[in-house]
């Protein structure tokens, strides 16, 4: 802007060649932000006058700082704005697969680089040959991972081919797990016994309600809270549970065992 205004300024009225070096200058410095001076100086003749009373104005008020007439309080306003949800993400570092997907990025634009840009030719072979190993030997471990995952989705999917389980069965497996030590297998069958009594056999695979949303549905939830702390501490927060947490839970767990035996007989 500065520049413009000093051609501008020395500029004779009649001389094209000025308006010309000063439209190259500020076109190039701010792009067409300031059609107003832009269309004085294509003029023809320029219009010199107009152009230089806008470049000076313009001028002035870029040395003239913005300033509030209370800076605390509009810091505030500012700090309250950036807190806003809508900004969290600019608080927050890039996440691992953020970084991974910017890290790939990054070797894709210089393997195209090395072979389509303009210096591709004077490249070693060797090296591109080892980007491209690189990319074959990503791609084949995104594709085992992906392959994987999909291996265990499929087989959670199908843990329950013969249909809905029976709450007896659940109880039966407890009883298998915790003979065998894995008590935190034996509570979670004990609580997929509990619901599958309380809200139906496909309580434990399909319904959407949480654990303790279907011991809400008990007569008396409260009374199974020694069976769902211990679950919840277990699955949800990676606790072991101890041999006497587990006799409690099995101990609230039996007056549902009985009810299935009381209506078969």
């Amino acid at each position: 802007m500065q520049q413009a205004y000093d051609i501008v300024n020395l500029a004779a009225a009649s001389d094209p060649r000025p308006a010309a070096e000063a439209l190259k200058i500020l076109m190039n410095g701010t792009g067409g932000t300031q059609p107003e001076v832009i269309a004085d100086l294509q003029a023809r003749p320029p219009l010199y006058d107009d152009a230089r009373a806008r470049l000076s104005a313009l001028l002035t008020a870029l040395r003239q700082p913005v300033t509030a007439s209370d800076p605390g309080l509009a810091q505030q306003r500012l700090h309250e704005v950036m807190s806003q949800s809508r900004y969290d993400a600019l608080h927050r570092p890039p996440s691992a697969f953020d970084r991974f997907v910017q890290w790939v990025q990054d070797r894709i634009a210089q393997l195209l680089s090395l072979l389509f840009g303009p210096r591709g030719g004077g490249q070693p072979a060797v090296q591109v040959w080892l980007y491209i190993v690189a990319f074959a030997v990503i791609a084949a471990t995104v594709f085992f991972v992906v392959r994987a995952a999909r291996g265990r989705f499929s087989q959670s999917a199908s843990l329950s081919p013969e249909g809905p389980r029976p709450p007896a069965d659940f109880f039966a497996e407890a009883d298998r797990l915790a003979a065998r030590g894995d008590r935190v297998g034996a509570i979670r069958a004990l609580c997929a016994g509990v619901a599958a009594t309380l809200a139906g056999a496909r309580s434990w695979e399909g319904s959407p309600l949480t654990v303790r949303e279907i011991f809400q549905r008990a007569p008396d939830a409260q009374s199974l809270r020694p069976l769902l702390a211990p679950f919840e501490a277990a699955v949800y927060g990676g606790r072991p549970v101890d041999q006497a947490t587990y006799d409690r839970a099995a101990q609230v767990a039996a007056s549902f065992r009985q009810s299935l035996v009381d209506k078969a007989a």
